[in-house]
């Protein structure tokens, strides 16, 4: 069944609420757009936060991002349609388009680290292979022309290099699920950087997986390739961030248990300033130096 306009234009404002909720974009921030008809597009205004958005500042525009009808408001299209009307151009079964900011993926997009796959059930079901675009400068056909060469039939997300993520499917709800799969999927990589350690899953686990998801109706390109492995041999970037991993080697102590050393994290580039002399420091260290002595004794 079919949403009327102006169903749509409320769905679009509490999406928004939605997105600035989460912190996905901070002040006017991240837009948002609904494919209504062959050349109409609903659009989210430019200047104004997601989380105060009202049904009549939603722009609607045509598929060149001319503004066919002046909302109640006076809105003006956001900056950032270019995007969308890219995306919608390039796949025609996509239906919404959520351009966003959620920090955790972001962090990826700004380090330029590639996520990595065969991790987590729930990132490989509903969102796939994420590919990552190189920075190119928003508001110019620049950004469309950076990610549309990265979208194959079954991309739904794509990071965006410096900058943020775009999500898209369907429906706008389901293009908002997979905006906050995505940045949980990343909270998560996140975490398990501070814990120092990731299992990544063997080839057939990630195969069983990826049959699941075909079960679920979601197709697949990588069932293919997935037995022999070159799903997570890309997985390099991620694995190298970690600060803290074990070592093969183990010694025997406190009555036999084994332990297994962790390699330090690597030590801070610290210079001292120039224009601080050898001569300038001795005092300072010989005092100190004084003060341990008097406690030990």
């Amino acid at each position: 069944m079919d949403i009327s306009i102006e169903k749509l234009k409320e769905q679009m404002c509490e999406v928004g609420r939605r997105i600035w909720r989460r912190g996905y974009c901070a002040g006017n921030e991240g837009n948002h757009s609904v494919r209504i008809g062959q050349d109409r597009v609903l659009c989210t205004p430019t200047g104004i936060s997601k989380g105060f958005l009202e049904p009549d500042d939603i722009c609607i525009i045509n598929l060149e991002g001319q503004q066919i009808e002046l909302n109640q408001n006076q809105q003006r299209p956001t900056s950032e349609v270019l995007v969308h009307l890219a995306i919608y151009k390039h796949r025609p079964d996509v239906r919404a388009v959520i351009h966003s900011h959620p920090p955790h993926a972001t962090a990826f997009a700004v380090a330029d680290v590639a996520l990595p796959q065969g991790i987590h059930p729930e990132a490989e079901i509903f969102l796939g292979k994420v590919p990552t675009a190189k920075f190119a400068m928003p508001s110019t056909q620049a950004l469309p022309d950076s990610i549309i060469p990265l979208i194959g039939d079954q991309t739904n997300t794509v990071l965006l290099g410096n900058h943020g993520s775009v999500s898209f499917s369907t429906d706008l709800i389901d293009a908002y699920y997979r905006l906050e799969i995505l940045d949980n999927y990343c909270r998560i990589l996140i975490l398990c950087q501070q814990l120092g350690k990731t299992n990544v899953l063997d080839v057939a686990q990630v195969t069983e997986l990826l049959e699941v998801k075909k079960k679920f109706g979601f197709e697949d390109d990588r069932l293919m390739c997935a037995p022999q492995g070159c799903i997570t041999s890309d997985n390099q970037d991620f694995l190298a961030t970690f600060d803290v991993r074990p070592t093969t080697a183990t010694c025997q102590c406190n009555g036999g248990h084994t332990i297994t050393h962790q390699t330090p994290p690597p030590a801070i580039n610290q210079t001292r300033p120039t224009d601080v002399t050898d001569d300038a420091l001795t005092p300072i260290v010989q005092a100190i130096t004084d003060q341990i002595m008097a406690k030990i004794g």
